[in-house]
């Protein structure tokens, strides 16, 4: 996806190195339709350059960030030189990340999608999300619950999230915690399975972006994995799956410990 208007002053943008001078280097901008910027010799590198060419060639894709833009002269000032390696390797990142989406639109909507419902459609999805990436990837995640706020209608919400699932790689960060519960009545076992089958919850307690697991470990020890999205989801989950233990041993007259570190070492 190109976008139509202008990048903004401090903005890093990629684009394709298409003409070298003397007096510096045009780069077309790979993110913005029709739109070419100017990098001056003495922003190309540090230090004195005596040939542009030692440092660009034609058909480079370099990380420039933009230093002035001046629509009425259709002028887009811009500075190689500028631009670190980490921030060069983060854009180019995001940029990939872009083109992935843009080929998934495609996927999800057929390759004969007219310009300006694809615009339409980017443009919905854009207004709830930093990039059309990332509604991708929480869609894959989360499913349409991901895209329930965009101004889109149920056919091309499923479009979307089957084309995620099938195509995403979504990150997953793994948790694991331990619960020890105890229960001195004559059911004792009885109630402790309950417990166990409580932490583990059904599908109103786990979202369906999360996978938990609970396993014995040593009496009176249990263990909870939890595998999620994210770090903070993945604990929050742990601890719910925990507390939900904790409450139904309680209530029967047992007792629960949560802790992140096995008491033995051994398994």
């Amino acid at each position: 996806m190109k976008y139509s208007g202008w990048p903004e002053s401090g903005e890093l943008v990629v684009g394709e190195v298409d003409e070298i001078t003397d007096f510096g280097v045009f780069v077309d901008l790979d993110e913005y339709q029709d739109k070419r910027g100017l990098c001056h010799i003495s922003e190309v590198a540090s230090g004195w350059i005596k040939n542009v060419r030692d440092h660009v060639r034609v058909g480079q894709t370099v990380v420039a960030k933009v230093l002035d833009v001046d629509e009425g002269s259709q002028q887009i000032d811009l500075s190689i030189k500028d631009v670190n390696e980490h921030q060069r390797k983060d854009k180019i990142q995001e940029w990939k990340n872009e083109q992935k989406a843009d080929n998934w639109m495609e996927v999800a909507f057929g390759e004969d999608l007219a310009d300006e419902r694809y615009r339409e459609i980017a443009n919905a999805l854009l207004a709830e999300f930093e990039s059309l990436y990332d509604s991708f990837e929480a869609a894959a995640i989360h499913g349409a619950d991901a895209l329930e706020d965009v101004d889109l209608d149920e056919e091309e919400i499923e479009a979307i999230v089957q084309t995620a699932r099938e195509n995403v790689s979504v990150p997953y960060v793994n948790v694991t915690g331990y619960v020890d519960l105890r229960c001195p009545t004559g059911d004792g076992v009885d109630r402790i399975k309950e417990a166990l089958q409580a932490a583990e919850g059904d599908e109103n307690d786990i979202p369906e972006e999360i996978d938990l697991e609970v396993t014995y470990v040593g009496s009176p020890e249990y263990r909870i994995k939890v595998r999620a999205p994210d770090y903070k989801t993945a604990e929050d989950a742990l601890e719910e799956a925990a507390g939900r233990a904790s409450d139904s041993i309680s209530a029967v007259g047992g007792s629960a410990e949560y802790h992140r570190e096995r008491h033995e070492d051994d398994e």
